[in-house]
């Protein structure tokens, strides 16, 4: 930023930039693209105001809160800490002096320090961002199951119409129903899952059913007729034979979701995420395996293994494959979105967690083995700096990982699960 530009003149010129680049971005490709870069962003940032907040509270000096790396487009001081954009939006940080022993640090700053904070305030401090994914993973959880719901097997709507050869209509059509009704009752019986709909249309060829249809929030009474499948056919086939009559109505069926009341959804939002958090744990350990590794490079080298379907659907994903899952998401519905993005959080968190630099759960790791070590009077500092070997093996490790999930999710991307 010019010395000359004031910090107000140059957040409206940002924000200006970012309006028109999400008009344009809209215009260009749809809506679905920047509401999925915006909500990534959004939990980069909540991540880093977890430590940003938790600093704050504990007494640390915070100099920096950034969003995004490299240069610098909009900054502004505020008491101590420095808060800005840097055009790089891949991240965000935030700057607290002291983080390891070597750092050199002026006298009357030490007190306020990370090195100097308590072992209890130093784990808060460093778990915090992954605390944060956890809250924003039970807040979306929360939403989805209070404001989208999610898939009942009790809920069986229609999905499609199936076209019957020489028939202009099928029996569903005939009958009024039409696709997104949830059929709710037949013959008073309430609906357990679709196998027992389709059991209770194939034993009722040629009777009349009274079917109780939910339509946007209304109940709907419509008479429906299955006809024998052994008259029927679909594209010259028959639809069933043998010497028993099989009702069908026409219909292809599809669960439908749920609402939760925002009371029930509490529990069942922290015990969604408690089992998602299980799943990503495996899934982790799963990432960094060999075999994994081994058929990542495999895949790399052989287009024809990566476009193989098996292998498409166990591995993992760059923020490229990420956020191309999450708009292709759209197309099934928001509840469909919100759970990936529950996913993402969750994935992220515990990922941030692992015990090693430079990741949080290193730095977690680090103050535990200096508690350890401490003894009453005599507060052990442990060198960061022999662990640099064992660092930078690691950092190699996610610097492959995110190259070969980044050139497959480019060159060979995952097959749309939504079409």
């Amino acid at each position: 930023m010019d010395a000359t530009t004031s910090p107000r003149t140059s957040l409206i010129a940002l924000l200006a930039g970012v309006i028109a680049s999400v008009a344009l971005l809209t215009w260009w490709v749809g809506w679905a693209l920047p509401l999925v870069i915006g909500a990534i962003i959004v939990m980069v940032m909540g991540h880093e105001f977890g430590h940003f907040i938790t600093a704050k509270r504990a007494g640390m000096r915070v100099t920096d809160f950034f969003v995004g790396f490299g240069p610098v487009l909009w900054s502004t001081r505020i008491g101590e800490t420095r808060y800005g954009v840097r055009a790089i939006l891949a991240g965000g940080y935030v700057k607290v002096p002291g983080m390891t022993w070597s750092d050199e640090i002026e006298p009357s700053e030490e007190a306020r320090t990370y090195r100097s904070a308590t072992y209890p305030r130093k784990v808060l401090f460093a778990s915090a961002g992954s605390l944060m994914h956890g809250v924003m993973a039970l807040l979306l959880a929360w939403a989805s199951l209070t404001f989208v719901g999610q898939l009942s097997a009790s809920h069986v709507g229609v999905l499609s119409f199936t076209h019957w050869d020489g028939h202009a209509k099928n029996a569903a059509q005939l009958a009024g129903l039409q696709p997104g009704d949830r059929i709710v009752r037949i013959d008073g019986r309430v609906v357990k899952d679709a196998t027992w709909l389709v059991n209770e249309v194939h034993r009722n060829a040629g009777h009349n059913l009274t079917l109780l249809v939910e339509r946007d929030g209304r109940d709907l009474t419509l008479h429906a007729t299955p006809v024998d499948g052994r008259s029927l056919k679909v594209s010259g086939a028959r639809l069933a034979t043998g010497s028993k009559p099989q009702g069908y109505l026409g219909i292809s069926l599809v669960y439908q979701r749920s609402r939760t009341s925002w009371y029930a959804a509490v529990p069942s939002s922290f015990t969604q995420v408690g089992s998602m958090l299980a799943t990503a744990a495996h899934a982790i350990v799963h990432v960094f395996s060999p075999g994994q590794f081994s058929s990542l490079i495999h895949q790399v080298a052989s287009p024809a293994a990566a476009s193989k379907p098996s292998n498409q659907l166990t591995r993992p994903e760059s923020i490229v494959g990420v956020v191309r899952i999450a708009v292709q998401s759209t197309q099934a519905g928001p509840g469909t979105l919100l759970d990936i993005l529950i996913a993402v959080n969750i994935f992220v968190g515990v990922l941030n967690m692992l015990p090693m630099l430079p990741l949080d759960g290193g730095y977690v790791a680090v103050a535990t083995y200096e508690r350890l070590r401490s003894r009453r009077g005599a507060r052990y500092h442990a060198d960061v700096n022999r662990l640099a070997p064992i660092v930078y093996a690691f950092m190699t490790v996610l610097a492959v990982l995110f190259a070969c999930t980044l050139y497959l999710d480019i060159a060979h991307p995952i097959a749309n699960p939504f079409n």
